[in-house]
Formats: C-alpha cells, sequence, structure tokens
C-alpha cells in the first residue's frame, strides 16, 4: 500500500509539471498521460486510502492505465472487433460512407429570450445553487461540429491536425462523427472563422434543458437509448466510440437539439465559477479553467458510469486539454 500511494504521489508531481509545459496536450484515454488530475483536478479527487477502491473502477493503480468497459470481467472488446447490437438507440449506422451533413457549418436553431431553470439542488456543490437566469435571444447548432466540417477550417486556415488525423484527415466511416482532440482555442478559432462563437455555460444549459428545469434534454428519467453513455457501451459490452452527430432521435431537446446529453463534452466560452449565493469555495474557480457541458461516450470514476449525462453537470478544464471525448458546437447573437 505505502508503494501505491508513493506511486500516486509521483505522478501528481508529474502532473504539477506537465501543466506548466506550453504544448502540453492532456490526453485523458488513448495515450500514456494517464494521470489522475486530468481527469479530477486536486478538489475532486482524494487518493487516501478510503479511496483507492473507488479509483480501481476503471484504473489500474500498477500503471494507472485505463480498464476497457465491458459487459464481463476480462473481455476486452472494442468496437471495431465486435459484433455487438451496436445501433442500440441510434437511427443511424457507427460508421459509414460519406456525409449526411457535408462541410458547411452546422444549421441552427433560434432559442428564444427569456428565463429558465440553471444548476440543482441535489448534487455536487458547483451545480448549484439551482437558480433563474434570463437571457436574451440567440441561436446555437443543431449538432456538435463533425469531423468533416473541422476539416474543412483546418485546411483553409492551414492549423496543425487534430490527434486522430491522419495525413490531414479523419479515420474512415467518421466523417459525421464530432471532431475530438479539439483545445479551446481550436474550438475557439473555428466558431469565428464560421461567423459564430461558442455557446455561454447559461446558453447551453437553457438550450439543453428548456425553461422548467429537465434533468435530461427529453425529460426526468435516464433512457439508456437517449444518448451516447458509458452505460449504454457497458450494456453492449464494448469500450465504445464517438457516434455520428444526431443519431440519437429519442434524445432531442425540446428546442430540437441532439446530442446535448452524452457523445462528447462541449467546451463553453464560460470561465469556471461559482454560481450565485453558492458558499462552496473551491480554489478552481475564477479565470483558471474553462467549462465543458453534456458529459460524453467515455466517463472517469469521479462520474461512475453515466451520471455525468444530467444537463446541469459541468466539467472545467484548462485550455489546451485535448482528448477523445472533447468536443464543441457554436452559437450566435440573434440580433
Amino acid at each position: 500500500m505505502q508503494k501505491i500511494k508513493l506511486s500516486i504521489i509521483f505522478i501528481l508531481l508529474i502532473v504539477d509539471f506537465c501543466v506548466q509545459a506550453k504544448d502540453f496536450d492532456i490526453d485523458l484515454h488513448r495515450e500514456t498521460n494517464n494521470k489522475c488530475e486530468s481527469c479530477h483536478h486536486k478538489d475532486k479527487i482524494n487518493t487516501t486510502d478510503s479511496n483507492l477502491e473507488q479509483c480501481q473502477n476503471c484504473h489500474n493503480l500498477g500503471e494507472m492505465g485505463l480498464r476497457k468497459i465491458s459487459a464481463k470481467e476480462g473481455d476486452s472488446k472494442s468496437v471495431k472487433d465486435s459484433n455487438a447490437p451496436l445501433a442500440l438507440g441510434m437511427r443511424y449506422p457507427i460508421y459509414y460512407q460519406g456525409s449526411r451533413l457535408e462541410d458547411k457549418p452546422n444549421e441552427m436553431i433560434l432559442i428564444p429570450a427569456g428565463e429558465f431553470i440553471m444548476g440543482t439542488d441535489d448534487r455536487l456543490p458547483d451545480e448549484g445553487p439551482q437558480h433563474k437566469v434570463n437571457l436574451p435571444a440567440y441561436y446555437i447548432d443543431i449538432y456538435e461540429v463533425t469531423n468533416l466540417q473541422y476539416k474543412k477550417f483546418n485546411n483553409a486556415k492551414n492549423r496543425r491536425s487534430p490527434t486522430h488525423f491522419r495525413n490531414r484527415t479523419f479515420p474512415a466511416g467518421k466523417a459525421d462523427h464530432p471532431v475530438t482532440y479539439v483545445s479551446w482555442d481550436d474550438a475557439y478559432e473555428y466558431c469565428k472563422w464560421a461567423g459564430k462563437r461558442l455557446p455561454t455555460d447559461q446558453e447551453w444549459e437553457k438550450a439543453a434543458r428548456g425553461t422548467d428545469g429537465k434533468m435530461f434534454p427529453w425529460g426526468e428519467i435516464f433512457d439508456i437509448k437517449n444518448a451516447n453513455t458509458p452505460l449504454r457501451w457497458k450494456q453492449i459490452g464494448v469500450f465504445g466510440d464517438t457516434t455520428p452527430v444526431g443519431s440519437f432521435e429519442k434524445g432531442i431537446s425540446v428546442y430540437g437539439l441532439y446530442d446535448m446529453s452524452g457523445n462528447v463534452w462541449e467546451w463553453t466560452d464560460s470561465w469556471y465559477t461559482a454560481y450565485p449565493k453558492n458558499s462552496v469555495a473551491s480554489e478552481s474557480y475564477g479565470k483558471r479553467y474553462k467549462t465543458l457541458k453534456g458529459g460524453s461516450w467515455f466517463d472517469c470514476s469521479f462520474y461512475k458510469c453515466g451520471i455525468s449525462a444530467p444537463v446541469f453537470n459541468r466539467a472545467f478544464f484548462a485550455k489546451r486539454t485535448k482528448n477523445d471525448s472533447f468536443g464543441f458546437r457554436c452559437a450566435k447573437n440573434a440580433d
């Protein structure tokens, strides 16, 4: 146990050093930089003896690598080598040739001006207190920005390609999957190039839950067939992946937006700050981390596989962070 403690302390020291590196890209899942603070930050993880068992839900403490999610212990199946029923809840195949949406920027939906309920009093301290917010009208993308859409921008601006691209293009069959391995600045620049901007966390949450404080885009009850979440992949029995945007028709929000729960976490324009009248202090609040919303196909042990699906949930990461479960959509002023 003492060796495990020392290993974790050593890893945290490495993370402390790495976050100061100018071009350090944190990748939670696919590469070798699987560090506790990459996922949890210091105020969201406790490495005492009593918490080591919880860490092992997703981590092999011997090497701090990720264990694949599966229906049976020891199963190492992945999406591409499995004949499992991948279409659970989906109206499109997970991989297909060509594109439904092409490479032009996404269509947008007008979110009318008015008041909505934000946050919750029933879960994590940073998600509350529940409060009302009044917003002017604005537009927001129906879908997350896709690989093909991002490729057009990437080539036009001659920017460095996302990590999963090869020869400046995305993996075969994934044109309409949400682009991943994009930093906050990447997302910001794409939206600017498209004549749009990133949504605030308030705009994102209103678009996802409507005005009456829904827990999920579709209502109050979680349904495994309504979104690309870890619980869905666990039932199928494979590790999982992103899915084509708009695949889960029953998961649509009241305003007509897709994938507002699951698929990829989405960057917002907002700094990670405390909500009004929040009395629980955090050293992470302030102009240090950007807020992400929506959960993803993969969630680390802190969220216990799927609990990040509620629309009031939020994550916070440094702007330079890139990994295989972060993407974005754009917004625009209505006037």
